[in-house]
């Protein structure tokens, strides 16, 4: 389940760079906006059966539930804002924050990958 959900993430990374890439462009965006938005309901059901797979769920991993639930708040915003015409700057950095925290979080959960192998 862990590469389902590592897959679902990078996906909806991959979809809000085309998506950044076409608004700059001045393009629609509305289905891939639509498509990116499936992606969080596939990141919110395999994090979940992650984190409910857990024999014991200790505190970290509640950290991380919150914190990819501001992720995808972020991925929002960062799209809607833009679409409006405001400043993204600020988002941007916050989403490169916590998405960092995010990764690093992930990898040293007991379900995680071990990258030091």
């Amino acid at each position: 389940m862990t590469h389902a959900h590592l897959t679902t993430l990078i996906l909806s990374l991959i979809f809000l760079i085309i998506i950044a890439v076409l608004q700059n462009k001045g393009k629609n965006i509305k289905i891939w906006h639509m498509v990116l938005r499936a992606t969080y309901i596939l990141i919110i059901v395999t994090g979940g059966m992650l984190f409910f797979a857990a024999y014991s769920i200790p505190l970290s991993y509640y950290l991380k539930a919150i914190l990819g639930i501001i992720m995808i708040g972020l991925f929002e915003m960062v799209i809607v804002r833009k679409q409006k015409g405001k400043k993204t700057d600020i988002i941007w950095i916050a989403f490169s924050i916590v998405l960092v925290i995010l990764f690093a979080l992930g990898f040293t959960l007991p379900m995680g990958f071990d990258l030091i192998k």
